[in-house]
């Protein structure tokens, strides 16, 4: 399993071009992209050393892979970018050549998830845990509970997304109130931009401007402050939830995510109502 550039074409590793030479085939998610690939780094496989292994063919493609491996070939995998498996094709593939007994080695590299990470400043030494959610659903409802198990987990998230639905998600983000929020549009590119706002600010930001809606983008959820850093934004997130779900269900839903006791909650719940 090759790690590839998610954009900067130096981001390759020695190991990785090392391997990718030798190998008797290269099973990846597009072959016209990956021999594109290849050829900028002067590796170039004849037609016979490709296999493609996509998210629409990958359980039928294991066979494929097994009989090469089988056959004694060396076979890499790679995908259009990153770490293969990683919201990505690649895990049918893994579990097929284990299930067989093979062996299935990992080639370190670029990942969105790792490199956005590293500089949204959200993982202190003392409390590094962080989750990795991946793309939310695209159908609003959703999407919207989605959110709503997002607040509810207070560690770091990961998020992942395609232009043509960026701004839905920074509109869905929206309820997370003063939560910052780590956006890396282009991460390694020629037009690179790493902001950190406040999620209530997010749907703003990309509609700011053309260029902010145009990419690839990964973000980072920060870890949920404590309830005594910001006790405005527990009344935000009371009032979030209060315009979407019932008293009972958004009073419960606050309370984990804010930390705060379910009766002041719900007292604070009733008074809203009545002043609405």
């Amino acid at each position: 399993m090759v790690a590839t550039p998610i954009g900067n074409l130096a981001d390759i590793s020695l190991r990785a071009l090392h391997l990718l030479g030798l190998v008797d085939c290269v099973a990846c998610e597009d072959t016209r992209h990956s021999q594109a690939l290849l050829r900028a780094y002067g590796v170039d496989h004849p037609g016979s050393h490709w296999l493609a292994v996509h998210q629409h063919n990958e359980a039928e493609a294991v066979a494929r892979v097994l009989e090469r491996l089988h056959a004694g070939q060396r076979v890499a995998y790679i995908s259009d970018a990153g770490t293969p498996a990683i919201s990505d094709p690649g895990a049918r593939l893994v579990q097929g050549v284990q299930a067989a007994g093979l062996r299935v080695v990992p080639l370190p590299g670029a990942s969105s998830v790792t490199a956005l990470l590293s500089v949204s400043g959200s993982l202190q030494a003392d409390s590094s845990s962080f989750v990795f959610v991946g793309f939310l659903p695209s159908k609003s409802a959703e999407r919207e509970r989605a959110v709503l198990n997002v607040m509810a987990d207070g560690r770091a998230q990961v998020l992942l997304e395609a232009p043509h639905r960026i701004e839905a998600l920074g509109q869905s983000l929206a309820m997370l109130g003063t939560r910052a929020v780590t956006l890396g549009r282009e991460l390694t590119k020629q037009f690179e931009e790493i902001v950190t706002l406040p999620a209530a600010d997010l749907l703003a930001w990309l509609q700011a401007s053309p260029q902010h809606t145009r990419g690839e983008f990964a973000l980072v959820i920060h870890a949920q402050a404590t309830p005594s850093d910001a006790p405005d934004a527990d009344d935000r997130v009371l009032r979030l939830l209060l315009a979407e779900v019932p008293v009972k269900t958004a009073v419960k839903l606050a309370s984990e995510i804010t930390g705060q006791s379910r009766n002041a909650l719900y007292e604070r719940a009733l008074a809203v109502k009545k002043e609405a």
